[in-house]
């Protein structure tokens, strides 16, 4: 079977496009809480602790091209996050770390910084930002180089707003995954375009407690997607372009899934027809391993973003802001994986999700506090998240839903999966490899599985 993938033509230029397009950015503001706030020390839960590393997410809106005035985005949208502020007070801090060694947030409303910039070029010039280029799109986003190695260093919140020359502005989010992984993180900003909008809000769930590790710790799981190695665990690094990744997005659109789906059921017609993500991680998981010449006997390991929230008996209370995801592992050997059918890989993708219940959480929460061991991070593994289910969309400031939203990079490891544009069924999946393992990898998806349900 062959694919054909609409992201790669526009590729084409890109480079050209990193080199002319520019932003002129000022200096950053502290944006405090508008009102005063608690203070003193926030908990942070064990699955708060697993993940540490920045995040960085675009959301882009056409403005005046559909006659919606943007001309003020830049106040509305810091005036609107000095209010919404006040109830999610501790994004307003500063990362600590407690006396125990645990990382926890200390409540000093001290604000996010916050970034007003300006692009002379037409936001056109970027072209399908779901096509992964962290040389440009980064301009778009508020960092300080540098400072990632260290999780104290990366603040929890920063904001830049960009205009262009049409009208059209793109404000760049990154946010600190200690303290809210991209649930929390809709929830946060879906609130403070309501507050933008001036609409009533729901309260959020800030108590973490609920998530406390059990006394004494209880353990019934293995917990393979914890690293076995000891030693303090450091962010995950970003490459550029001039750095030993390239990166690469290709899209599958409902055709290309259905064909898929079918092949992989044809190969095990015992196997329960499978979801797109589940597919595409198989998929994924197969080709990175070839394409990185990971040894027969090796054992090669794929880490799974499951929400938790909805596990837990009863769920997690509505608006329940911090880390609820777990990590799920499904793993075999290189040969395994890349000897046996398709099915064979969507079968494990599909048990490691469904592996993940409230106690099996619970056991990882433990786990770590017995452990203190996060979350594996080698080669021969490849973590995958799912972000085409998170209502990114409802992020509407006053001048309507964003047009795109979209990773403005990725780290080492990670894959993301999002959606092509609002109400799209086309699903992008972005990754970084080396030039040579790209090349291969690339190849191995155009090509699809083959006939005989083999890679």
């Amino acid at each position: 079977m062959s694919l054909r993938f609409e992201t790669e033509k526009k590729m084409e230029g890109l480079d050209g496009y990193a080199e002319t397009f520019s932003v002129k950015k000022q200096k950053p503001i502290q944006v405090g809480p508008a009102t005063t706030t608690r203070n003193g020390l926030y908990f942070l839960s064990n699955l708060d602790q697993i993940i540490r590393c920045a995040i960085e997410i675009l959301f882009a809106y056409k403005g005046d091209e559909r006659g919606r005035d943007t001309a003020t985005s830049f106040e509305v949208i810091k005036e609107a996050l000095a209010k919404i502020l006040v109830e999610y007070y501790p994004i307003a801090g500063c990362l600590t770390r407690g006396w125990d060694g645990k990382m926890m947030v200390r409540c000093s409303g001290e604000g996010v910084p916050f970034v007003k910039a300006i692009s002379e070029n037409e936001m056109a010039v970027l072209g399908d930002i779901n096509i992964i280029d962290p040389v440009k799109l980064r301009k778009l986003i508020h960092f300080n180089e540098g400072t990632d190695q260290n999780i104290l260093d990366v603040p929890l919140l920063t904001v830049q707003v960009t205009r262009f020359k049409c009208g059209g502005i793109i404000v760049g989010v990154r946010f600190n995954h200690m303290l809210m992984d991209g649930k929390s993180l809709t929830d946060f900003i879906s609130s403070w375009a309501k507050v933008a909008r001036e609409e009533p809000l729901s309260d959020p769930y800030l108590d973490r407690s609920i998530l406390c590790p059990r006394q004494p710790p209880v353990i019934n799981f293995p917990h393979d997607e914890y690293t076995k190695k000891e030693g303090e665990r450091k962010s995950m690094p970003f490459h550029d372009q001039k750095g030993k990744l390239v990166y690469q997005s290709f899209c599958f659109d409902p055709k290309k899934l259905t064909q898929l789906k079918r092949m992989a059921t044809d190969c095990d017609h015992q196997l329960v027809t499978p979801t797109s993500f589940e597919l595409i991680s198989a998929l994924v998981w197969i080709s990175r391993t070839k394409a990185l010449k990971i040894k027969p006997d090796q054992a090669t390991k794929l880490l799974l973003v499951v929400d938790g929230r909805s596990k837990f008996k009863p769920p997690l209370p509505k608006g329940y802001f911090g880390n609820g995801i777990a990590w799920s592992c499904a793993q075999c050997k290189t040969k395994e994986l890349t000897g046996k059918p398709l099915s064979f890989a969507v079968k494990m993708v599909h048990e490691a999700i469904n592996a993940v219940t409230e106690d099996y959480v619970r056991s990882a929460i433990d786990y770590f506090e017995v452990t203190r061991k996060g979350l594996e991070y080698d080669q021969n593994i490849c973590w995958i998240t799912k972000w085409s289910r998170l209502p990114f969309y409802d992020a509407n400031f006053g001048w309507g839903e964003p047009t795109q939203v979209a990773p403005a990079s990725t780290l080492d490891n990670l894959v993301l999966v999002v959606s092509q544009e609002n109400n799209s069924e086309n699903v992008v999946v972005s990754l970084g490899l080396s030039f040579s393992a790209m090349a291969i990898f690339r190849e191995l998806i155009q090509l699809g599985p083959k006939h005989n349900c083999r890679l």
